[in-house]
């Protein structure tokens, strides 16, 4: 298959820092044919991931450690907290803006932030599947549980089952969690 015209006059710029600075606004994942310079340009990749988070992709490993780049991807496209560097994973900040976006992303987050309280209720408002990857201290937590629960039978029904198997031992006998269970 041939590249599209656009990728083409990408690929004739990708030394261009002035192209890319423009051509971004109009479409971002252009930046994928940047030279790695022009990848570590923290303003064309933050004029990028404000309009196509995923953007983030082809940024440079060391503009994928900047906090302010993932906060604005992760606002645009909460998923692209999938790219964060290690020790943005383990920011309560980046993880609990990308979580508000997707809940998905608290599969990535630290051991840490799985087990911060802020952090899972917002991912599992977001996404109640998501509880299954909180630490075990929340997912023996009533609350959490009766959170999880609830709001699994409301927004994905299907995977309530799922849900249930990730609460402790404990949470899958209480009485509160198994009437909410039983609708």
């Amino acid at each position: 298959m041939a590249d599209s015209p656009e990728v083409i006059e990408a690929r004739e710029n990708k030394n261009n820092r002035d192209y890319f600075k423009n051509i971004v606004k109009k479409n971002p994942l252009l930046i994928e044919w940047a030279s790695d310079e022009i990848r570590d340009d923290k303003d064309i990749i933050l004029e990028a991931v404000k309009i196509d988070g995923g953007a983030l992709e082809f940024a440079s490993e060391k503009l994928k450690d900047d906090k302010d780049v993932l906060i604005q991807a992760v606002k645009q496209a909460g998923w692209t907290g999938c790219y964060a560097s290690s020790r943005l994973l383990d920011d309560k900040d980046v993880i609990l803006e990308a979580v508000k976006h997707d809940g998905q992303i608290l599969y990535y987050a630290s051991s840490r932030l799985r087990d911060d309280d802020d952090v899972v209720k917002e991912a599992i408002q977001n996404k109640p599947l998501i509880f299954k990857y909180a630490s075990f201290r929340l997912r023996n937590n009533k609350e959490y549980a009766k959170i999880a629960i609830t709001l699994g039978m409301e927004k994905c029904k299907k995977y309530i089952d799922t849900i249930y198997q990730s609460l402790s031992e404990e949470m899958q006998n209480n009485e509160e969690i198994l009437n909410i269970m039983k609708g």
